[in-house]
């Protein structure tokens, strides 16, 4: 049987919801809501620290495993966008890929975002997900997967007419591992 401390799912319901499993699974689960919220796009999460990304509602931030939560925006704390589709952290970075406001990267917990969008060579400013190790940024946009090797100074852009990718609407997943990066397309897995 699996034994579980901590599940977390995003609800339909525009709800995240905090699930304290039992031992075993055949034992059940019961939720709780913690954050209500404009609709939950994804979640991730970090020992205690859990991320919501939101569709018109900007990021949502908590330090405590949702006890309590920080709300940072375009208006109040200069994200890309407050439709946020994806979030990912690493080493004290956090990635937002946004609707239309390209990829916001903080190195301060949020309180200030750098943007990058096609004008610096992003892809698209549509970005559906997001990935980084290392110095290495990928991005998961509207018009392929933008990669780059230098922290967001510079941008390569892979498509379907010129890189062979499934399709040039990326969905959201994209991961790296190796020397392969896997990249959920519109037409299947690239």
């Amino acid at each position: 049987m699996a034994s579980f401390r901590t599940a977390l799912l995003a609800t339909a319901a525009s709800a995240l919801s905090l699930a304290a499993a039992p031992a075993a699974l055949a034992n059940g689960l019961s939720f709780s809501t913690v954050l209500n919220s404009p609709p939950v796009t994804r979640v991730y999460a970090s020992g205690s620290t859990i991320y919501a990304s939101t569709s018109g509602g900007g990021l949502y931030i908590s330090g405590n495993g949702g006890t309590n939560w920080n709300n940072y925006t375009n208006g109040s704390n200069g994200l890309g966008s407050d439709y946020v589709n994806d979030v990912y952290a690493s080493g004290g970075t956090i990635y937002a890929g946004t609707g239309g406001g390209g990829l916001s990267i903080s190195s301060n917990g949020g309180i200030s975002w750098t943007n990058y969008t096609d004008t610096v060579g992003l892809g698209n400013n549509d970005v559906f997900g997001v990935y980084a190790s290392g110095s290495r940024i990928y991005a998961a946009t509207g018009n392929g997967v933008s990669i780059s090797l230098d922290d967001g100074t510079t941008w390569s852009n892979y498509t379907n007419s010129s890189n062979g990718l499934g399709s040039d609407y990326v969905l959201g997943g994209i991961y790296a591992s190796g020397g392969s990066i896997y990249a959920a397309t519109y037409d299947g897995l690239s």
